[in-house]
């Protein structure tokens, strides 16, 4: 969920209004909600809540649908630079598939079962088989706070499809569920693969419940760089909140 702020008149500190807006049965129903605000040095600012109502890490899918938002209300045009809480992004729109570049990467933390990195939001990843029936937010649940703890991290499900392309599933801290997509997850995942060797390739498919992204990045004296999240954005309504 997106609102144009630019005027500062959304009470962002207000929890349980933004936990009612996203609420799934008595409000507009969202994982996040996501404020575009002025910057003096941006074309403008990405400030996002999850829908816990708590101020959240960088979103990845939030950026690009963000893109497509400030193109519609007349603030860009097919490119741009933007601001968010983990510093600037940069972003083209070619027809409505939005391409992000994601920050850079330079610690992946690799275990005998997982991988654990931050792309702007951070990320634990596994390999499993089945992942359609896999039980998602019980496995996740049990992880992100077992492992993590009371701040957490999003727990990421993989099962390669084929040699570039990957299932993902992702447990999210703050929706506390598994949500359709995640586009800071799905750059981790694309990374996590090619530094296991899971894969060789430096652009990865990714498919999950909410549709298809890809990623491609580039590796350099083993820091992960110019890591661009591109897939597509659509505005589904627009409405009044009373």
């Amino acid at each position: 969920m997106l609102i144009d702020n630019r005027s500062e008149h959304f009470p962002k500190h207000d929890v349980q209004l933004i936990t009612n807006m996203c609420h799934r049965r008595f409000g507009v129903g969202a994982d996040g909600l996501i404020l575009l605000e002025n910057h003096p040095s941006s074309d403008f600012k990405m400030v996002y809540f999850n829908s816990d109502g708590k101020l959240s890490s960088m979103c990845g899918n939030g950026g690009r649908c963000i893109v497509h938002f400030a193109k519609f209300l007349g603030i860009i045009e097919n490119n741009t630079t933007f601001e968010a809480i983990d510093g600037t992004h940069e972003a083209t729109i070619v027809n409505d598939q939005i391409s992000l570049k994601m920050g850079d990467v330079n610690e992946i933390e690799i275990s005998e079962n997982s991988i654990f990195l931050n792309t702007g939001s951070p990320h634990h990843i596994e390999m499993v088989s089945g992942i359609d029936g896999y039980e998602v937010f019980s496995k996740g649940k049990e992880i992100r706070y077992g492992m993590y703890g009371e701040e957490g991290a999003n727990i990421n499900f993989v099962e390669q499809v084929e040699t570039d392309i990957f299932s993902v599933r992702t447990y999210e801290r703050g929706v506390e569920d598994e949500t359709y997509s995640c586009g800071t997850g799905v750059t981790a995942v694309a990374i996590a693969m090619y530094e296991t060797n899971i894969t060789s390739k430096n652009k990865v498919i990714l498919k999950t419940p909410g549709g298809q992204l890809q990623v491609q990045f580039e590796k350099r004296n083993g820091k992960y760089e110019n890591i661009y999240l591109k897939g597509p954005a659509k505005q589904i309504f627009k409405g009044l909140w009373k």
